[in-house]
């Protein structure tokens, strides 16, 4: 599992004083970036072999602004094409929000579906998590 803290700007707050629902999106994309790198560790986004499915976030419990958040990102069920990505938000000990995204090995150029490697599949093998 990979674990990324988060340093919540004033901005991410919503009216409330909360981290808005918005944030959480963001920061687990962030999250997703070691993930990104197993398929593509250049990053280049000319030559971006992911495209995303589907996104799904839980908010749990309320969170705030001058408290670090750790993003925790796993992956979850593996296919031929398509594997989940499961993430948690915790701050000061407590769970905030859980996700799942569904990400696709994709070319862009024919717009369909492509297996996952076998070395690929191998390395988020690795990093599984039930």
């Amino acid at each position: 599992m990979f674990e990324l803290e988060i340093e919540p700007r004033f901005s991410d707050t919503d009216a409330l004083g909360h981290i808005s629902n918005t944030t959480l999106p963001v920061w687990f994309e962030q999250g997703r970036t070691p993930i990104f790198q197993i398929f593509h560790p250049s990053l280049d986004v000319n030559t971006w072999p992911l495209i995303i499915a589907r996104l799904e976030i839980d908010l749990m419990a309320q969170s705030y602004w001058q408290m670090p958040v750790t993003v925790r990102t796993g992956v979850g069920k593996i296919g031929n094409s398509s594997f989940h990505v499961i993430q948690e938000a915790w701050q000061n000990g407590k769970q905030i929000a859980r996700g799942v995204a569904v990400l696709i090995h994709f070319d862009y150029d024919t717009e369909k579906a492509l297996p996952i490697p076998d070395d690929i599949r191998a390395k988020l093998t690795e990093h599984l998590v039930s």
